[in-house]
């Protein structure tokens, strides 16, 4: 039930949780293809830079919304003051948890797949047979699932609205533009190319856009491992913190 809420709760506003930031998502697509078309160099010939862009929109989409989905409604409930009611339910700790990285989850990959379909209908169709679909699932949802477990500590630990934004704009957009989405790391000098691959978003990134094209900026396995791992002790983290009830409970 708690599920279905958070479900409902993104549904019913569609004009601005899923329409609007796939429309925002395709105007980068306009723009940069457009504009840095002839300056990137890419890690596979035969790729154009709006097929190379689509993936890394794509997964920036959903990245960005799960974690929107599950920070802006806890920092809600807690400001309206109904998270009492979630509390005195009869729902686990680990149901709690797993409600809001599910809804988290459900918001990213549905933002994603409007990108994906719009961006194949009209500017890039041969997208619409991607060589790994296995390994696109498997990117989309660690990354969705990993930014969701985020967005609950953002929004467990935010006070107020100034606070949830601080960490979005300082952390979560930072980290995203900086994580390949616009190029190739091997387009970068040396040291750029190794503080890229620090950012955790890259290893979600560069193996989606494996799942398209069969070829990325490093091994997939190394980007499997790299978010299975960091999702794994994020996870821990994040059900621990809501057992604890860490900012929720006085």
């Amino acid at each position: 039930m708690l599920l279905y809420k958070e479900v409902r709760r993104f549904w019913r506003v569609f004009a601005q949780t899923v329409a609007a930031p796939v429309i925002t998502t395709l105007l980068y697509l306009l723009i940069f293809s457009h504009a840095l078309s002839n300056r990137i160099s890419l890690f596979h010939e035969g790729v154009s830079y709006a097929a190379f862009l689509v993936p890394g929109l794509v997964m920036m989409s959903v990245l960005q919304n799960a974690f929107a989905n599950s920070s802006s409604s806890l920092i809600q409930s807690k400001i309206s003051g109904n998270l009492v009611f979630i509390l005195l339910a009869p729902i686990s700790p680990f149901g709690f948890f797993a409600a809001y990285v599910l809804a988290g989850v459900a918001r990213g990959l549905l933002v994603g797949i409007g990108v994906w379909l719009t961006a194949v209908i009209f500017f890039t169709p041969e997208l619409l047979h991607p060589r790994g679909v296995l390994w696109i699932l498997i990117f989309a949802f660690l990354g969705s699932a990993l930014l969701s477990m985020l967005g609950i500590i953002a929004g467990l630990w935010s006070e107020k609205f100034d606070q949830l934004a601080m960490f979005q704009n300082f952390i979560i957009t930072p980290l995203t533009f900086l994580s390949g989405v616009f190029y190739s790391v091997h387009s970068l000098p040396a040291f750029w190319q190794t503080a890229s691959q620090l950012n955790p978003f890259f290893y979600m990134i560069d193996g989606f856009r494996y799942g398209f094209f069969g070829a990325s900026d490093v091994p997939v396995l190394t980007s499997l491992a790299f978010v299975g791992a960091a999702t794994l002790i994020l996870g821990g983290l994040t059900w621990k913190l809501i057992d604890q009830g860490w900012k929720i409970r006085p």
